[in-house]
C-alpha cells in the first residue's frame, strides 16, 4: 500500500486569467515543496507569461504564509502578484478628485 498523499491546488492570477494547478504531495510537504512540484509540472511560464515562482509572496486561502510552512490536504496555495499601487492611496486620490469635481 502506498503512503497517504495530500492534494493541493496551486493558484496564480493575472488581470486577464486565473491559473489553477492540482498537485499531489507527500504528507510532510511544505508550501515550498508544493510550489516546486507545480513548477516541475508546469514549467517557468503559463501561456508565455512568466510565473514568479521564487519571488512572489505566497499564501494559503488568502493568508500569507512562509514557504517553510506545512500545507494541509485540500489547501489552495496562492502566488500573489505585487500591487501596482496601494489601494488606500488610489481611494484617497479618487475621493480627492470627486471632491474637486463638485460631487
Amino acid at each position: 500500500m502506498s503512503p497517504a498523499r495530500k492534494h493541493c491546488l496551486v493558484a496564480y492570477a493575472t488581470p486577464a486569467r486565473q491559473y489553477l494547478w492540482p498537485i499531489e504531495l507527500p504528507p510532510e510537504a511544505t508550501v515550498a515543496a508544493a510550489l516546486a512540484a507545480c513548477r516541475a509540472a508546469v514549467g517557468e511560464s503559463a501561456d508565455g507569461l512568466p510565473i514568479p515562482w521564487d519571488s512572489a509572496p505566497v499564501g494559503v486561502f488568502g493568508t500569507l504564509r512562509a514557504r517553510t510552512a506545512p500545507c494541509a490536504d485540500g489547501d489552495r496555495i496562492e502566488l500573489y502578484r505585487p500591487l501596482e499601487r496601494d489601494p488606500r492611496t488610489r481611494r484617497r486620490e479618487r475621493v480627492a478628485r470627486e471632491r474637486r469635481g463638485g460631487r
